[in-house]
């Protein structure tokens, strides 16, 4: 079976194209700038020579029949006909309390993705787009949706609730989810195997931090609790987001600004975080060379950052009565080894010790960098949240044949 793996932005789509005999990845590419006349799309075959094509594309129907055009291209495709596809896999970031698993498109599931777009309004309306555009361009193709809360379905109440009237969940499900759910899945899976440990024997803090970050915590293989909200701007300190704050602030500044919901919004969203407290960038490798300059206002930005999450990670080495294994993941931390070193060292209470020289090794393999002598495993997993949706899609299109 081939999958095409979709994940769909307001003005953007990425793919991956993956023959699951062997689950290698055939093509992958980005559409940028759609809904503009000149819209870039950059095609990596596999083995190939990559390729950039400037058009008008204007909605994402065009975005999909370019892709398709592009796989199937005698010179630079990887596939003889559209026909190969076998099927289609998208990534949608809410499924809110309708999707625990992942799921067959069908016109319920389409109705209740719309459902919840009030809780994803950036995300959810791309992810019709993108699902409608593929009927189009690949009809009779199944399709399945995988969810970014999907993994956070298994938290209690006690963890997913938040301290206001109960009535506004009863109403509105205003309530935790969490993000980033295929990835905390995938890597805690692989640091088990890692390991060749049963993960239902394990308790595991999965830290996925990139430009936008959250940790998991994840006892006998099954999400407990997690630092993203009902939205993703709860939590940690992220590159442009505030993650947690005094809820009073927000009505404070407002009336004091004169602030509109929106400005609000995007202040919390956009403007704040490591590129607030920096004055400068939101890229941690920016912040990093600061930091090493001995730059204030970088130094104040990493400082933060390493001291939220490492509270983060004592939380809930707390909420679980201890921790087995704590993994890296995502762009800063499959990449920094400072950040990890900086957090870790201040970890010690808890057992933790890594090797400095293990810590710098690059590599795209899962790895450990913690001493023998660490009484807390401590891995690098590089996450791979297309390979989830695609052996999702795989799972689900064949299950339905049966």
């Amino acid at each position: 079976m081939k999958v095409l793996v979709i994940n769909s932005g307001s003005s953007s789509l990425k793919y991956q194209l993956y023959d699951m005999t062997d689950e290698s990845v055939l093509a992958k590419g980005l559409v940028e700038r759609i809904g503009m006349d000149s819209s870039i799309l950059t095609h990596k075959p596999t083995g190939k020579e990559e390729v950039t094509e400037v058009s008008e594309i204007l909605e994402h129907n065009t975005a999909i029949r370019k892709v398709i055009e592009k796989l199937t291209d005698k010179t630079h495709g990887v596939l003889a006909s559209v026909d190969e596809i076998n099927a289609v896999g998208h990534r949608v970031v809410h499924g809110g309390e309708f999707f625990s698993e992942s799921a067959l498109v069908d016109s319920q599931a389409k109705k209740n993705i719309r459902a919840l777009i009030d809780l994803a309004p950036l995300h959810n309306p791309a992810a019709i787009m993108g699902i409608e555009a593929s009927e189009i361009n690949m009809p009779g193709v199944p399709q399945v949706v995988v969810f970014d809360t999907a993994f956070h379905q298994t938290m209690p109440e006690k963890s997913y609730l938040y301290a206001i009237p109960r009535v506004l969940y009863n109403k509105y499900k205003v309530r935790r989810y969490g993000f980033h759910g295929t990835s905390h899945y995938y890597v805690s899976l692989a640091a088990a195997e890692f390991l060749g440990k049963p993960i239902e024997d394990l308790k595991i803090i999965t830290a996925h931090i990139g430009n936008g970050g959250s940790l998991t915590a994840i006892e006998g293989g099954v999400s407990v609790d997690t630092s993203m909200g009902m939205t993703p701007l709860e939590g940690l300190m992220m590159g442009t987001r505030s993650g947690d704050l005094d809820p009073a602030i927000v009505p404070y500044v407002m009336n004091k600004e004169e602030l509109s919901v929106s400005e609000v919004n995007s202040m919390l969203n956009k403007h704040s975080g490591l590129l607030a407290i920096s004055g400068f960038s939101s890229d941690m490798r920016d912040i990093t060379d600061g930091w090493e300059k001995g730059e204030p206002n970088a130094t104040m930005a990493f400082e933060m950052y390493e001291y939220r999450l490492r509270k983060y990670i004592g939380s809930y080495a707390a909420a679980m009565n201890g921790v087995d294994v704590l993994v890296f993941t995502a762009g800063v931390g499959e990449n920094s080894a400072i950040v990890r070193k900086a957090v870790c060292d201040n970890l010690s209470y808890l057992g933790i010790e890594i090797d400095d020289e293990l810590n710098k090794i690059r590599s795209g393999d899962p790895r450990r960098i913690s001493t023998t002598n660490s009484k807390v495993e401590v891995l690098v997993v590089p996450t791979n949240e297309e390979l989830v949706i695609a052996r999702d899609t795989y799972r689900i299109v064949e299950g339905n044949k049966a």
